[in-house]
């Protein structure tokens, strides 16, 4: 069923006035459903979904609207014209929509009484005619809404025939949208994984959850400075807290050891990068994947003296550099079972000495130029206690 709602306005059902072709429709859904079929980011999957839908029945502007269940609300980050709006579940007509599953067409929206103006107050803009179509998955549930404003055309208004074909965008849309929502919820699902069994490694051995935060943090600015793409130091970043999981593996009394370790013991202890490295390297996932690299070689070093397969330089996976450089400059600022943290001019003594030796000469470069981020998300996440100043380790 179709909600027409007309207030006294004449009707331009019929009229092909306004309305885009046949073969344009189809070209328009044909290029923007291939664009949406080959996307995994949310955020842009909605940008092209906007995009389609107001070309389609050239809207003004043109939102989707995405359900916040946690919250009760009704959000959209892509609307054309302003940032995120965020309105209570059941406000306005986008809520209406929502509520009975149906769309929705108004010629008249302030002479509607399920309007909600505040956003048009806020931002100066006057909405006119409106078209609200439900986005549904294929369990039935509700995922959200198409919202199209004001048409490019004279009298500003929207017809039925442009309710369909709003609707036929939704409904090509709507199943790419829920796969990148599975996608992104997958995603998220491993990140939580990864991040608590990283913490779990690092209880083990008496270090705080804030370790592999910091880490993480490092790993992230690293990348960025040496060059990687905002992408790939994302996924390092998540990855990075899974660098010392094979710990999960070793005994308490070498893991725990207050005072220096036997070469026995020692041997042992460098198994825990092999043992991560068989836990991550068989998923299918690309996460995890880098995950497997960063806890094979982050004790890896660029003269070839590192541990387990004495690479060198570049033959080391460009993660395990990065992530050794973020896991030395961490572990040396902090207490440790078998240390007191060092101040920072001798931590970067050390990583002057070792240029070219442990570590990537161009990775401590870059440790250099990124030193007072670096500084700040170690202020951010202090351990527990922890009240030395900045410029101290």
């Amino acid at each position: 069923m179709v909600q027409s709602e007309q207030h006294g306005l004449t009707s331009t059902s019929g009229s092909a006035s306004g309305a885009r072709s046949p073969e344009q429709l189809l070209r328009i859904i044909f290029d923007y459903t291939a664009k949406i079929a080959n996307e995994r980011s949310l955020h842009r999957v909605l940008h092209l979904m906007a995009n389609m839908g107001r070309e389609m029945i050239m809207a003004d502007r043109c939102t989707v609207w995405m359900i916040d269940h946690v919250n009760n609300e009704l959000f959209t980050t892509v609307a054309h014209g302003v940032d995120e709006i965020r309105i209570p579940m059941n406000s306005g007509i986008v809520g209406h929509t929502i509520a009975i599953a149906e769309p929705v067409l108004i010629q008249d929206a302030y002479n509607d009484p399920r309007h909600n103006a505040d956003n048009d107050r806020r931002t100066g803009y006057r909405t006119k005619s409106m078209i609200t179509v439900p986005f549904v998955g294929n369990d039935g549930s509700m995922i959200g809404a198409y919202q199209a404003i004001n048409k490019q055309h004279p009298d500003e208004t929207f017809t039925p025939l442009d309710l369909d074909h709003l609707t036929l965008a939704a409904s090509y849309a709507s199943k790419s949208l829920e796969s990148v929502m599975l996608h992104e919820e997958i995603i998220a699902t491993q990140r939580e994984i990864i991040l608590a069994m990283g913490e779990i490694g690092e209880n083990r051995s008496k270090e705080t959850g804030n370790h592999v935060k910091r880490l993480a943090e490092y790993s992230y600015l690293l990348a960025i400075g040496y060059g990687l793409s905002a992408a790939e130091a994302e996924q390092l970043k998540l990855a990075s807290p899974m660098h010392d999981i094979g710990k999960v593996a070793i005994p308490d009394a070498i893991l725990l050891k207050p005072g220096k370790l036997t070469e026995d013991e020692f041997s042992f202890m460098k198994r825990h990068t092999e043992i991560g490295y068989n836990l991550l390297r068989n998923s299918g996932r690309a996460l995890m994947k880098t995950a497997a690299f960063v806890a094979y070689q982050h004790h890896e070093k660029w003269d070839g003296s590192g541990y387990p397969n004495g690479l060198i330089g570049e033959e080391i996976h460009l993660y395990g550099r990065i992530t050794a450089v973020a896991d030395v400059f961490d572990a040396l600022g902090s207490d440790r079972i078998y240390k007191k943290a060092w101040e920072l001019d001798r931590i970067l003594s050390l990583f002057a000495e070792e240029r070219g030796r442990h570590f990537d000469p161009r990775l401590v470069d870059v440790l250099m130029e990124q030193l007072p981020k670096l500084l700040e998300i170690r202020e951010q996440y202090q351990d527990e206690g922890n009240t030395k100043e900045t410029g101290l380790l």
